[in-house]
C-alpha cells in the first residue's frame, strides 16, 4: 500500500525536513525490517538525504542550486518555473532508506528533505514500505 505525507511549503525554494513524518509512517505501518521507498509525484519538487544538524548546509545547497540554475535566463517554458523543473531533475524525485527494528537507518547527521522549488504549494510525498 502506498502511504502519503502531505507537505506544505512556505517559500518558493526550501528544504523541508520530513524525517520525523517518514518515521511516523514506518512506525504506524508496523514494519520492523525492510525498505522505505520515497517518491515525489511532482515535476518541480524533489527528495534528498543530507546534513540535518546544521541548517547552514540547507542554505548552501539552495544557494548553490540557484547560482547554477537561475530563475530567469530566457527559458522557453512559458510558466516561469523552468528552473524548478531542472532543479527537480538534478536532485531527483526518488530515494530509499533501509528500515531496521522499526527505525529509519540514517547516518548520525542525515535527515530526509522534501525539496520545494516552485512554492509555496501543498505537495505530497509517496512512501512504499516493503518488509524483508
Amino acid at each position: 500500500m502506498i502511504r502519503y505525507i502531505n507537505v506544505k511549503s512556505k517559500k518558493r525554494i526550501e528544504l523541508i525536513d520530513v524525517t520525523d513524518l517518514v518515521q511516523k509512517e514506518i512506525s504506524e505501518s508496523g514494519i520492523k525490517n525492510g525498505i522505505c521507498y520515497l517518491y515525489v509525484p511532482h515535476t518541480t519538487a524533489a527528495i534528498t538525504i543530507n546534513e540535518g544538524a546544521d541548517p547552514s548546509v540547507q542554505r548552501d545547497i539552495l544557494h548553490t542550486l540557484s547560482k547554477l540554475i537561475p530563475k530567469d535566463v530566457g527559458y522557453a517554458h512559458m510558466e516561469g518555473n523552468s528552473d524548478a523543473h531542472i532543479k527537480s531533475s538534478v536532485i531527483g524525485i526518488s530515494g530509499f532508506v533501509f528500515i531496521e527494528e522499526g527505525k529509519l537507518v540514517l547516518g548520525t547527521w542525515q535527515s530526509i528533505y522534501f525539496c520545494e522549488f516552485d512554492g509555496p504549494r501543498h505537495r505530497r510525498l509517496a512512501l512504499k514500505m516493503i518488509e524483508t
